[in-house]
């Protein structure tokens, strides 16, 4: 009964995410060719969603 910590130690190592070109985070998937941040490879319009940052303007 050995399973857990050492299967995820199989896991390092390989790299999943690099830079993109459009936004410059770490968050364009290699093997997809997609940006998670800003949809680069996925779209032409910017990924952006009304949940991602609060909307201004409104008091309780």
């Amino acid at each position: 009964m050995s399973k857990g910590t050492a299967s995820m130690g199989k896991k390092s190592g390989k790299k999943s995410h690099m830079t993109c070109r459009r936004c410059g985070k770490h968050a364009m998937h290699m093997r997809k060719k997609t940006c998670a941040s800003c949809g680069y490879g996925n779209s032409a319009k910017l990924r952006r969603y009304g949940w991602q940052k609060k909307q201004g303007g409104e008091k309780k």
